[in-house]
């Protein structure tokens, strides 16, 4: 029997769970114009009825009630949640009915929301998936595969001592062939700069095919260029076909520098959909993206708002393989 390996993101999709913003605690002034942002790309996603079904996760009625006013295109599910990152909360598909749940602690117990840990099992019984738990904590920013068995991730999140105390690389190795297929492993360093998830790779690098890599390239006054260098060196040094695509460069809320990325761009089934934060290579990121996906239309909207939270599209996330 041919093992299961994670699908690429590229593969087709039945679904998408996108997280809505629901707590006002959280977001304060950002929470109406996050929401517009999430119902933007919510809305290209779903292309019409073209894309994919979208499932609108709100976690609360008033949330729920937002959400089915704002995108009447959407189902909208009511889930109990603290924040809105899916992608590192929701379940992990690896075929299109058996799902991977992983443990999860706030991103090495910076960020314990009620509601986060056990919301990827939730959300699974309510797809009637078959699923299993993992005994280990992986968050799924933190992992990009190519569908061929490869995978790539950074050790300052993989390996940092706040996730898996004393696991060493071999066994994070062992533990991703286990529990999700991955039978070879590239390893980048660092993530970017002021990254609360501790260097998620979807930040970074992204698999846009099979072998081939998308890392931005950036000038020496951008906050990450050193980061994107040393990314670029072991990718190739690894094998796998290094392409470029630009950075945003440096992205600031008030004086702090935001770990804004053009990599946590979503693939959909007819859109490609890739932040935007008023830089002046906006353009160019979605130009070099439409590029590389050729049969797609890349969307590029803006995620200012929802970057306040700490991260993007990618970010909210999470597909179900179709």
């Amino acid at each position: 029997m041919k093992a299961l390996v994670q699908p690429p993101e590229w593969a087709h999709h039945k679904a998408v769970w996108i997280g809505f913003p629901s707590h006002p605690e959280l977001w304060g002034e950002d929470l109406a114009p996050a929401r517009r942002e999430v119902v933007a790309f919510a809305e290209a996603v779903h292309a019409g009825g073209r894309g994919e079904r979208v499932l609108l996760v709100a976690a609360d009625l008033e949330g729920a009630r937002a959400a089915r006013k704002l995108a009447p295109f959407a189902d909208v599910v009511v889930e109990d949640f603290g924040d809105i990152w899916l992608r590192d909360t929701g379940p992990i598909m690896i075929s299109k009915h058996e799902a991977r749940l992983f443990q999860f602690n706030g991103w090495g117990g910076k960020y314990d929301l009620p509601g986060d840990d056990d919301l990827g099992k939730r959300l699974a019984k309510r797809q009637k998936l078959d699923f299993a738990e993992c005994d280990w904590v992986l968050e799924g920013g933190s992992i990009d595969g190519d569908g061929t068995g490869l995978v790539v991730t950074t050790e300052q999140c993989l390996l940092n001592r706040n996730r898996n105390p004393g696991m060493s690389k071999a066994h994070a190795e062992e533990n991703l062939h286990k529990d999700l297929g991955f039978a070879s492993v590239l390893w980048l360093g660092d993530g970017l700069l002021n990254d609360h998830t501790d260097g998620h790779v979807d930040n970074l690098a992204r698999f846009v095919a099979e072998g081939v890599l998308a890392i931005p390239d950036a000038s020496e006054n951008d906050p990450n260029w050193r980061v994107y260098q040393l990314a670029q060196q072991r990718a190739a040094a690894f094998g796998v076909e290094v392409v470029h695509v630009p950075s945003p460069g440096r992205i600031l809320n008030g004086d702090d520098i935001v770990p804004a990325s053009y990599m946590n761009f979503y693939i959909g089934n007819e859109v490609v959909v890739v932040p935007q934060y008023g830089s002046e290579n906006d353009r160019a990121a979605v130009a070099a993206l439409q590029r590389l996906f050729p049969k797609r239309e890349v969307v590029g909207l803006r995620a200012d708002h929802i970057l306040t939270g700490g991260g993007s599209f990618h970010c909210i996330s999470q597909q179900l393989p179709g």
